[in-house]
């Protein structure tokens, strides 16, 4: 039973009201840019903004209370407690009032005259197949962005892989930084429509599912000799079922869905949560596991090793 402690309305209140970033970032965790929001390394499906989290593979968040009972496994006073500094004297600061920023109409990047750095890059440091990456290309899924700083004196490039509607109108956008010195961006570009993150419509009654567009080309450069054309595939640039969802409502000959999410704790929670999903569509669900983290890792080993045969069969 948790001890009683009485709180006055003003601390609950300023618990309530710390910025989760600062907070988690004193706690050591690592924190990834999302669009607006920050997403935690260690649990993928988590993301922050000011005072408000959200679990997407759960569907469920708050204000800061309640996320770190929930993500740390406390009682109510020892989660008000850590979050007003406990016996440390910690002081965490608070989110600052959300001012609602009028909605940025969704627009690609401008696209550079080639694709040389991005090619370099992928192919190179991520070991994508060239081939497979000509195909996204000519098809105009991946694209080298041309984008100039706010002072407009420095250029960057960035890997954009496009997502397209049912009406082959671009709708969302990853973009992915190309550099491997330091710590490279990732994320969607603002306004995109989780519905359609980045995917590739075959023929086939089957769809693979992946959190990453290069999680996704890593698989397909891995087995680009099992006649992959056929299948339907989806990255999505995240943990939102929503892109999922999308390809079975637009493809009524999709039948079975096979879940390629990562292998960490995330990545299982997210494909309990869909394979529940899927089963009341009455769509068969398989699970393909990478044996490291996630298929660029496991493509990468196999690069390393060459040697080793790595069969799967697609049908």
């Amino acid at each position: 039973m948790a001890k009683y402690i009485h709180f006055t309305d003003e601390e609950k209140e300023r618990a309530n009201s710390v910025d989760l970033e600062h907070f988690l970032l004193q706690q050591g965790e690592k924190l990834m840019p999302s669009g607006r929001e920050k997403r935690l390394s260690s649990d993928h499906s988590i993301t922050v903004r000011g005072n408000e989290w959200y679990d997407h593979a759960a569907e469920q968040g708050g204000y800061a209370i309640d996320f770190v009972k929930s993500f740390y496994n406390l009682s109510f006073p020892d989660a008000v407690t850590m979050l007003l500094g406990g016996s440390c004297g910690t002081v965490y600061h608070q989110a600052s009032e959300r001012v609602e920023e009028p909605k940025k109409p969704f627009e690609l990047p401008p696209q550079n005259k080639d694709m040389r750095r991005t090619f370099a890059y992928l192919i190179k440091h991520r070991c994508l197949d060239s081939e497979v990456l000509s195909t996204f290309a000519r098809e105009q899924l991946i694209y080298e962005s041309l984008e100039k700083s706010k002072n407009g004196k420095n250029e960057f490039h960035n890997a954009i892989f496009v997502g397209y509607d049912e009406n082959g109108v671009a709708r969302h956008a990853h973009k992915r930084g190309i550099y491997s010195k330091g710590k490279s961006y990732k994320g969607n570009i603002d306004s995109s429509n989780p519905s359609y993150s980045f995917n590739r419509k075959g023929i086939s009654d089957r769809l693979y599912v992946f959190e990453a567009p290069i999680d996704m080309l890593s698989f397909i450069s891995m087995y680009k000799n099992s006649d992959w054309k056929k299948h339907s595939y989806v990255a999505l640039c995240g943990l939102s079922e929503q892109a999922m969802l999308k390809q079975l409502d637009n493809n009524q000959s999709l039948t079975t869905v096979v879940l390629c999410l990562d292998n960490d704790s995330a990545g299982q929670k997210a494909v309990d949560k869909f394979a529940k999903l899927l089963v009341e569509r009455e769509i068969t669900v398989k699970r393909l596991l990478p044996n490291l983290k996630d298929f660029n890792e496991d493509l990468q080993e196999q690069q390393r090793e060459p040697k080793r045969e790595i069969s799967l069969k697609m049908d």
